[in-house]
């Protein structure tokens, strides 16, 4: 089975929605998402949107916060244009029915994270994300030009090697005609030629044992485009969220937000000793990485499991407005929070790499758009400042629908790319190989390519990676095509990619800590 389209998109969630918004007055629109179309990465974002909105911000305060957190390694281009957009973005969510909160004057009630000199995230209570998603889809699901395909697994982009030709990393334009889908609940490929295609597929958090992210967060995007031989950059750069609730049994790791300590909280010891000011004299509010390594340092110290938020000496009902939902989870699980201490720990959250785009979206693949997390467009560098992944998303998709509708045009269809070709015979038993393959690349790279890292640590992983590497690939040319083992590829694939480009940095810089080289001063 086929179909043809205009704009194809790779993913629900704000960068692919508000492009497809876009685009959608121009041509057919074909958004595939590999679960429901909410249920995207962007839901589980909780914090908020970074924005100048007024005064005594400025976009060089934002600007320079940005610069500051990326440790040496942002775009200063790409970081002047976001932030200097970033007010017309958040008047376009607002125009598509976002919901952020206000003050009892009608201004936006501003939240202060980690990393920011003034009060400039808008949120909405504490499921910022979810709101977007909410007010995006909605508009998305109104419009005669836009087809969502649900729960439909992407196995690769469409290029030239499917044609028969060899492409190399240097080969010259190579280009995307399309991807192969893996239509719900059966073993059939449906093939979907594109003349411009988005890749918006978020992160891969799950590459690791403990993370905020959900379970489709497993890089899909990245490794379709590395393996199509597309540029991928900055993947060492991996963000441990500091804060995600201490409670083992549960995936994802529910996020308490940075917010709270821009609020006011303090990280503690179990024993309710303060110590973020020996690492850095912002204490509780420092960037990500700083904050994450504290933690982790001081969970070795003292062999702890966790550390504490301290959110006791706040105001609860101003605590329980502000953030309902962590109030009610903790509750759930016997933690009144005005009351107790929330027992915290780091969690793999965001991927600082990904997609080399340039400032318009492209990829190195003609006809290849990405946005989003699953992008490296040069705003985050070394570390991302806390609530600029949702502008990223939004900026980078309005610039990359204005390349796409003024070129699409020029594109024509190939209609020479053959059907999907699987012979696998392996039967379902085989899910055992499946499952534990994945524990054991979840193990590998949090005891060996976390929060802080070294060579002999990377070498190991390295090897490990190899092997099941060639396992894997071997059982995935016998077995019946499922989502499953695809999930376990791409994933050992990011894996590779970062334990690879760490591995290559011969410093400590931003989120990439080795105990063998010193910190960039």
């Amino acid at each position: 089975m086929r179909k043809k389209v205009d704009f194809l998109i790779l993913g629900s969630g704000i960068a692919g929605l508000s492009y497809a918004l876009k685009v959608a007055p121009y041509g057919k629109v074909c958004i595939v998402t590999k679960a429901n179309a909410d249920e995207a990465t962007t839901k589980y974002a909780q914090g908020g949107i970074a924005a100048v909105i007024n005064t005594p911000d400025t976009y060089e305060k934002h600007i320079q916060d940005t610069l500051i957190a990326g440790d040496g390694l942002c775009d200063e281009k790409v970081v002047r244009f976001a932030i200097s957009e970033s007010t017309a973005r958040i008047e376009e969510l607002v125009e598509w029915g976002t919901n952020f909160d206000k003050t009892t004057s009608g201004k936006f009630d501003l939240a202060k994270e980690g990393g920011h000199s003034e009060y400039r995230v808008l949120h909405h209570k504490d499921i910022t994300g979810k709101e977007i998603e909410r007010a995006l889809l909605e508009q998305a699901r109104k419009h005669k030009n836009i087809e969502i395909l649900e729960n439909h697994f992407t196995l690769d982009i469409i290029t030239q090697h499917h044609l028969g030709q060899i492409v190399k990393k240097d080969t010259p334009n190579i280009t995307c005609y399309g991807v192969y889908v893996l239509k719900p609940n059966s073993h059939d490929v449906l093939t979907i030629l594109a003349k411009t295609t988005l890749m918006a597929t978020g992160g891969a958090g799950n590459v690791y044992n403990t993370t905020t992210n959900p379970p489709i967060s497993t890089g899909d995007g990245i490794a379709m485009v590395y393996r199509a031989k597309g540029k991928v950059e900055n993947m060492e750069f991996i963000q441990f969220h500091p804060t995600s609730l201490y409670n083992p049994n549960e995936k994802p790791s529910y996020l308490i937000t940075e917010a709270m300590r821009g609020f006011g909280g303090i990280l503690k010891t179990i024993s309710g000793k303060e110590f973020m000011q020996k690492y850095d004299e912002r204490k509780s509010l420092a960037p990500r990485d700083i904050v994450a390594r504290a933690i982790d340092s001081e969970m070795k110290i003292s062999g702890d499991d966790y550390v504490c938020l301290d959110c006791r000496h706040l105001n609860k009902n101003e605590l329980i407005n502000h953030f309902p939902n962590i109030y009610a989870k903790c509750l759930s699980i016997g933690i009144d929070l005005s009351k107790e201490m929330i027992p915290v720990v780091p969690a793999a959250h965001y991927v600082c790499g990904g997609v080399r785009v340039d400032e318009f979206g492209c990829t190195s693949i003609k006809n290849l758009y990405a946005s989003g997390e699953c992008s490296c467009t040069g705003l985050h560098g070394a570390n991302r400042l806390a609530s600029n992944s949702l502008l990223e998303a939004i900026v980078f998709s309005e610039r990359a629908s204005k390349d796409a509708i003024a070129n699409f045009e020029k594109v024509s269809f190939c209609d020479e790319i053959p059907n999907w070709n699987s012979e696998g015979t392996v039967l379902n038993e085989e899910m055992v190989l499946i499952t534990q393959t994945m524990r054991e690349l979840q193990s590998i790279m949090s005891n060996y390519v976390g929060i802080v890292r070294s060579d002999i640590r990377l070498k190991r992983a390295f090897d490990r990676i190899e092997i099941i590497y060639h396992e894997t690939e071997d059982l995935y040319e016998k077995s019946i095509l499922t989502e499953k083992i695809c999930e376990l590829r791409n994933l050992i694939l990011i894996a590779y990619l970062i334990i690879k480009m760490a591995m290559a940095r011969k410093e400590s810089r931003g989120l990439h800590f080795s105990i063998n080289y010193p910190r960039v001063k």
